[in-house]
């Protein structure tokens, strides 16, 4: 999965969720008279616009990140990185001393991979956070899918991907286990990118 990808997305849904952006948006993102009515057509329309924003990350990263250099220096990093975990584990001085020797190289590399992953993210960025917070809210209603089961696995009130029974108001949450369209939105995006990025061959894979 791509790193600046994963780097949106958690971004995204662990900041300015269901608070104030900015002065931007007060309370959950969402419609009380959306344009997309009903949780079927709602639920497939999230998937939708998951998939064509991960084709357009993936679009942007084919044509601005060198693929081919970008896997050579993974593959040089992370061979260097285990080598030199070997060494530690088997005390071989000698050879530690050898492979610190080529640290600055190794943190020069790391640094450039580094660089050539953040080059798509400062693109990609500012056109998800405008769509996800000025047209989607419009199209959705505050919540558009149902879970079986709760998925409010993380402690405290801040991150809540589903509604629990004391935010049931018939306004926002109208039963319990109703996801968000954000995180209907975060789900859809995660299921489908790795797919996306096999597809458009711009995986962070060495292999």
């Amino acid at each position: 999965m791509s790193l600046e990808l994963n780097f949106i997305f958690h971004f995204i849904d662990s900041v300015f969720l269901q608070g104030d952006f900015f002065g931007l948006s007060k309370g959950p993102l969402g419609s009380a008279d959306p344009v997309i009515k009903g949780l079927i057509p709602s639920s497939i329309a999230m998937v939708g616009f998951a998939i064509l924003l991960n084709l357009f990350n993936s679009a942007i990263r084919r044509k601005l990140v060198d693929q081919a250099k970008l896997k050579r220096i993974m593959k040089e990093t992370r061979a260097w990185q285990k080598e030199r975990m070997a060494a530690f584990r088997a005390k071989d001085q000698e050879k530690i001393a050898e492979l610190n020797k080529k640290s600055a190289y190794m943190n020069k590399m790391s640094m450039e991979m580094m660089q050539m992953n953040m080059r798509p993210m400062m693109i990609t960025f500012i056109p998800l956070i405008l769509i996800f917070y000025f047209v989607l809210p419009v199209l959705f209603s505050y919540t558009v899918a149902l879970s079986p089961i709760s998925l409010n696995i993380i402690p405290g009130n801040f991150f809540h991907l589903t509604c629990d029974a004391s935010q049931i108001d018939d306004k926002i949450c109208h039963q319990e286990n109703e996801l968000y369209f954000w995180a209907w939105y975060f789900l859809a995006s995660i299921a489908f990118s790795g797919i996306i990025m096999k597809l458009t061959k711009t995986t962070m894979d060495i292999t």
